[in-house]
């Protein structure tokens, strides 16, 4: 895990140094030490997931935001093939904090649009740090568009801390460009399966996320704001730990909240440790949910399609006593 480790995570920093350490010892003398790194090594995956299983609200905004979680284009590379990267909204620039173009999943041609981040300073800024302009919106609904044309489905990645609210992206119209995509995806006719991959925030995560299924892997978390920000707002004091925890709690971001919420339609369990622990396992997970939600959507004609999905945000917020 390297210097990178979250605080939670030190235990089985430590204790995957031993098994290094035992594993060197024995390939430099050329002997077994199988007795040794047996017992150490089940100890290691009970640890992750007694740590894993019983994370707080705020340690999995943590475990959301780390760079060391596979990003958009690392699944395409694990879990698509054939990805055709397509650029530009056609009326400004080309965004790089969303990529969006063709793919194939099991050999079917599918859409896939998703937020990007970086994993070092040089990325994050080429990235924009994952938060879209008006142009990235722009660009995924022009996909979601042509994907529309030729009866192929949507699936987006969700991960964003929220869309940039710069001065530039203010005056080409973000605001705009976010409501577009919501009415447009509300309409679209073909199937579309949202997955918050990592963190989705407010608006920016709202733009690809209305879905005929809305999936979240196991330690991801959406908001309609950060945890910062909620704290600075309610309590003025969006720094100290005690707040960012109160805030989080407070604000039910994690997968389970929103599963019980309705919300989400469905969590795609991670690898023990987190996705970040195993990239492939963490594609393979998310490919078989993929696989299975769009298999049951593609046996819906269109007017079907958009009258369930329009139904589903109607249900959203009804309260029974």
């Amino acid at each position: 895990m390297g210097t990178s480790a979250l605080e939670f995570e030190k235990p089985i920093v430590e204790l995957e140094k031993q098994i290094d350490e035992l594993k060197r010892v024995a390939e430099e003398r050329a002997i077994s030490m199988d007795l040794e790194l047996v017992p150490l090594e089940q100890r290691l995956d009970a640890m992750r997931k007694e740590i894993y299983d019983n994370l707080t609200p705020i340690q999995r905004v943590q475990v959301a935001r780390s760079p060391r979680r596979p990003f958009t284009l690392d699944y395409l590379r694990l879990a698509f093939t054939d990805w055709i990267e397509l650029h530009g909204d056609r009326a400004y620039r080309d965004d790089p904090a969303i990529v969006g173009g063709w793919a194939r999943l099991d050999g079917e041609t599918v859409m896939v649009i998703g937020q990007q981040r970086g994993r070092d300073t040089k990325e994050n800024l080429h990235r924009n740090f994952g938060m879209p302009h008006p142009e990235g919106y722009r660009k995924a609904l022009r996909l979601m568009k042509l994907a529309e044309k030729f009866h192929v489905p949507v699936l987006t990645f969700i991960d964003t801390p929220g869309a940039w609210a710069g001065l530039g992206a203010e005056e080409r119209g973000q605001s705009e460009a976010i409501a577009r995509n919501l009415l447009e995806m509300s309409q679209l006719t073909v199937p579309i399966i949202a997955t918050v991959i990592g963190e989705g925030g407010s608006g920016g995560a709202l733009a690809l996320g209305v879905a005929d299924r809305i999936l979240m892997m196991q330690n991801a978390v959406c908001s309609v704001i950060t945890v910062e920000g909620c704290a600075a707002i309610l309590w003025k004091d969006g720094k100290s730990p005690e707040m960012r925890e109160k805030a989080a709690s407070a604000l039910k971001i994690t997968s389970q909240d929103l599963l019980d919420l309705r919300v989400i339609d469905g969590i795609i369990p991670e690898p023990a440790g987190g996705a970040h622990a195993d990239h492939e396992r963490a594609a393979q997970s998310l490919r078989e949910h993929v696989l299975k939600n769009l298999d049951e959507l593609r046996r819906l004609k269109p007017d079907k399609l958009v009258r369930r999905r329009r139904e589903k945000y109607l249900r959203m917020g009804q309260f029974e006593e």
